[in-house]
């Protein structure tokens, strides 16, 4: 009887995802083999929602793509394994991050690694961590000064989730609306009550407001980005309950992005890759906006067929040309500096 209840269960919740996925998932016609991504979105939510299952295989993407770029750039790679979601809410992953980081720099030598040529590279949430690393790293004597930086798709901000990326793309695998807020509720321990908050950005104290709007205001995005997009007002009527709440998505050490201009002129070239097709396109192209007018040299790849983890979709039957085209840019950008 049991096993019989437990079967039932795992139908019944694989088929719920099933039609949940067929009334909500929108796989833009543009993106290469529509069919073939919405199959695997649909198994990748199976193993979101079964959690128990997913780590192990996200850490072998991980090795295979890091051995890959170890092997093209002829590089060392050191690949950080930090405490994550759902154990290890914010900042456990990023005090690891930090304290590898660190260690790593601080003994190049034994690593065969010559200091002129430290490149920090991150992808998605690890995308945040470089970018927050580099900060935290600035005026550091006791530390080399790293020449680049990688990021991919990363995430930059949660001031203003009205962004044209994240109206046009809520629905696109891999990074729904729904898996980044849920996503962002545990990183950040905030109560799921606080979405309208977040979302509408009744959080934001009309004076921060003023200030960061010339960083991450949805005017900042270029105008071929922003076509077709009715733009809802922004940010709405200030809730002090919900600022008191959930703050903290306005730091720094959250929000990069924001820094101070002194700040980001420090910082090393950049090579940028957005995805057209993803939630967090924006971010890459606010950050863009940021770095080149403070003069930090920047190569910035935007995959028009791109769609979020496409790094990791480069093998076998799981190959998208995008993975690869992201891969070679990544090499070619090492190469060069």
């Amino acid at each position: 009887m049991f096993l019989a209840a437990l079967c039932l269960l795992v139908m019944g919740v694989n088929v719920w995802i099933l039609i949940d996925h067929l009334l909500t998932i929108d796989v833009p016609p543009a993106l290469q083999h529509p069919v073939k991504i919405w199959i695997m979105h649909y198994l990748f939510s199976v193993m979101m929602t079964w959690l128990v299952f997913t780590w192990s295989s996200l850490s072998e993407c991980y090795h295979s793509l890091c051995s890959l770029l170890a092997k093209e750039t002829d590089s060392v790679v050191l690949a950080v394994g930090y405490r994550k979601l759902p154990a290890y809410p914010h900042p456990f992953g990023l005090q690891d991050c930090i304290a590898a980081s660190t260690h790593f720099l601080k003994n190049l030598k034994a690593y065969g690694v010559d200091p002129s040529r430290v490149v920090l590279c991150g992808e998605s949430i690890g995308g945040t961590a470089v970018a927050v690393i580099l900060q935290t790293f600035l005026g550091r004597p006791d530390l080399p000064q790293i020449r680049a930086q990688i990021l991919i798709y990363p995430v930059l901000q949660l001031v203003n989730l009205q962004l044209p990326s994240h109206l046009q793309n809520q629905n696109t695998p891999f990074l729904t609306r729904n898996l980044y807020l849920n996503c962002l509720y545990r990183y950040l321990n905030i109560d799921s009550s606080w979405r309208d908050a977040l979302l509408t950005g009744a959080f934001i104290p009309p004076d921060i407001w003023m200030k960061y709007k010339k960083f991450v205001g949805s005017d900042n995005i270029p105008e071929r980005f922003r076509k077709n997009i009715q733009q809802p007002e922004f940010p709405g009527p200030f809730n002090k309950a919900a600022y008191l709440e959930v703050k903290h998505c306005l730091e720094v050490e959250i929000s990069p992005l924001v820094a101070d201009d002194e700040v980001i002129a420090q910082l090393p070239e950049a090579l940028l890759v957005s995805m057209n097709w993803d939630i967090l396109r924006d971010d890459t192209l606010l950050y863009k906006k940021r770095l080149e007018e403070q003069g930090v040299p920047v190569t910035w790849y935007n995959l028009e067929d791109g769609f979020h983890s496409g790094i990791f979709f480069f093998d076998k039957i799981l190959s998208f040309s995008c993975g690869w085209r992201i891969i070679n840019a990544i090499v070619s950008f090492t190469k060069s500096i």
